[in-house]
């Protein structure tokens, strides 16, 4: 079925866009959570017209892209989110959330396809960049802080996102450990049983006895002297 996204939504697409999900998808994760509605043919040109309103206010030219570009140069956006200790986000900052915070802070109007990037999970300073017209490109400064807090120094920043790489390497360590362990047993096992097997078979040779379930040959009656 179609629906209209009402937010981003990571490898599905951005909010205003129409796409195609499972019905199961949709009324089961999409609908209850609020992340899209179902797409009504009055709700879709609704959405077009609003798109067509946006679009008057968007670069045309390439001159028209050369004054947005010098304008984002000077522009610093700051998102204050919610983070963990090593800073990763509890959430995400979009192509939608730079969109919008640039039209409404800055009134930029960016059209959120053109921006290059898909979303930003940790704190840290970025720049962010546009296309926006052909030919034409420019880029936008951009904070996410941990909420209540400030950036720290590039430096730290690089080490907490290291030591989140090492507790995920760490985490996946014991998993790998134990079934290279089991691997090992298990040929460990397979290798005595196929020594034990062959230590059997050279006794059993050796000392003439006949296989299991065999039956043995009668002995030759011995010759006797003629009367």
């Amino acid at each position: 079925m179609n629906v209209i996204l009402l937010q981003d939504v990571e490898k599905l697409g951005l909010r205003g866009e129409v796409v195609s999900v499972a019905r199961g998808y949709a009324r089961n994760f999409l609908l209850p959570r609020k992340l899209a509605e179902t797409a009504t043919p009055a709700r879709v040109a609704e959405l077009r017209k609003l798109e067509e309103r946006h679009a008057r206010h968007e670069a045309k030219t390439a001159d028209d892209a050369r004054a947005v570009a010098e304008r984002l140069s000077s522009v610093e956006l700051r998102f204050d989110v919610k983070a963990g200790p090593t800073g990763s986000l509890f959430g995400s900052v979009t192509p939608t959330n730079i969109a919008d915070a640039l039209w409404e802070d800055h009134k930029i109007r960016i059209d959120r396809r053109r921006i290059g990037l898909d979303t930003i999970k940790r704190i840290g300073r970025y720049d962010v960049p546009i296309d926006l017209v052909e030919g034409v490109s420019g880029s936008v400064r951009t904070l996410v802080v941990p909420e209540g807090g400030e950036l720290p120094p590039d430096e730290e920043l690089e080490a907490m996102a290291a030591a989140e790489r090492a507790e995920q390497q760490q985490e996946a360590e014991p998993r790998e450990t134990f079934d290279l362990a089991a691997l090992e047993a298990a040929e460990a096992e397979a290798a005595a049983e196929r020594a034990e097997a062959e230590g059997n078979a050279i006794a059993d040779a050796t000392e003439g006895h006949a296989p299991e379930g065999a039956v043995a040959a009668e002995p030759a009656a011995e010759p006797t002297d003629a009367a």
